[in-house]
């Protein structure tokens, strides 16, 4: 009650002043009088007047044509002062004023009553933001109802992944269970079933979950959550050319240079190196990559042992996402490296469709794409694609 007494107190003192500003000629008027239309017209026309008499004076006028104008403006001159001054047509400054006053107070009174009145503004000003104990509340709401209507599977999968969004793995697990047909149909639920029940395996996606991923990319082989969770479970039994595969395809779907794509490309070179995909380098294509020999300061040797893996990374310039990594254990130093469409993070921006690149060479112990502390690192330089012969000296040590 106290807030719509202030909200009323405010409302009247603002539109008093609103009043005030909107009346002020009329509740101070100017102490001169204006000049009245009628009083214009005749000034106008008296200066008419003026000019035709001096032009018959100077002979630039005939008698004749000079009494048919004069007659002319003579008429104009009466018919256009005969009107009702417009000062008079105004009606009384004290008339306008109440009329102004009635359509602002009715205005606002409207624009009040169908916009929303205060006790609707304070409500809506008290209303909080859902909690995390309000969508629990909700979902366990829709459980209960779903226990009165097994049949609707539809409603198993939306509650199912209800449960995923809470952490619920378990209890999401059961839920898409009862779904049953609904979840057999379709891909992407099926790939949120086999992601569910290997969280709740730790992570071993052995039995139903790898079923489940295979059933979903046999309904649409490009599903993006399907093809990681299928390059992750051949990751973890070691089967890397099979992990690669499988998140190749999926890191062509993905826009370039986003947080996404930069990841898969981070997996995949992971699983390159761990399955010794890249031992031998590839022949250069001529005039489609960049080709050159690798070699380390006298100063770093000693820091360098035969475990090692070599990553010789490309970049388009200003960019942080990969164009192409080769990845191989260290040899024998200078030796020698190629980069080239067979070595692209993403089938579909490869390396030849750019005019040159930031290349950088990166000795790390664990063979991470991510870069660590105690990496052998050369300096950053920018390669024309096509040049052969580059010389690219591994000297500092990444801190």
């Amino acid at each position: 009650m106290a807030e719509m007494t202030s909200f009323f107190i405010a409302a009247f003192f603002l539109l008093v002043l609103v009043l005030v500003l909107l009346l002020r000629p009329f509740i101070f008027p100017e102490k001169m009088q204006a000049t009245s239309r009628r009083q214009m017209n005749a000034a106008i026309y008296r200066e008419e007047l003026d000019k035709l008499e001096a032009e018959r004076v100077a002979g630039l006028i005939n008698p004749a044509d000079y009494e048919i104008s004069h007659a002319e403006m003579r008429q104009r001159l009466f018919q256009d002062t005969n009107e009702e001054d417009d000062r008079a047509s105004l009606g009384s400054t004290k008339k306008t004023a109440i009329g102004l006053c009635i359509f602002i107070v009715l205005l606002s009174s409207g624009l009040y009553f169908s916009l929303g009145d205060v006790e609707r503004v304070a409500q809506k000003n008290n209303e909080k933001p859902i909690t995390q104990e309000g969508v629990e509340k909700m979902v366990s709401e829709f459980a209960i109802k779903m226990e009165k209507d097994p049949g609707n599977l539809e409603g198993w999968a939306m509650l199912a992944r209800s449960y995923r969004i809470l952490g619920r793995n378990e209890d999401a697990a059961k839920a898409y269970a009862r779904a049953g047909k609904f979840v057999d149909t379709n891909p992407q639920l099926l790939a949120d079933y086999a992601d569910t029940l290997a969280a709740n395996a730790n992570g071993n996606f052995a039995g139903k979950p790898l079923l489940l991923i295979n059933q979903a990319l046999k309904l649409d082989p490009n599903n993006l959550m399907a093809l990681w969770l299928s390059g992750t479970a051949s990751f973890n039994i070691a089967n890397y050319q099979s992990a690669v595969q499988a998140w190749e395809k999926l890191a062509g779907q993905l826009p370039p240079n986003s947080e996404e794509a930069k990841a898969i490309a981070e997996s995949i070179a992971e699983a390159r190196t761990k399955g010794g995909l890249l031992a031998k380098a590839p022949v250069a294509v001529a005039g489609k990559g960049i080709s050159g020999k690798i070699d380390l300061s006298n100063e770093l040797k000693s820091k360098v042992s035969n475990s090692d893996i070599v990553l010789v990374i490309a970049r388009q310039v200003g960019e942080r996402m990969p164009v192409a990594v080769l990845k191989t254990p260290v040899a024998q130093f200078p030796m020698n490296f190629v980069l080239n469409d067979s070595l692209a993070m993403n089938p579909s921006a490869p390396i030849s469709k750019l005019t040159e690149v930031a290349v950088e060479v990166r000795i790390s112990k664990t063979g991470m794409a991510k870069p660590e502390p105690g990496d052998l690192i050369s300096s950053v330089k920018t390669i024309k694609v096509g040049a052969e012969n580059v010389q690219l000296l591994v000297d500092q040590v990444r801190q």
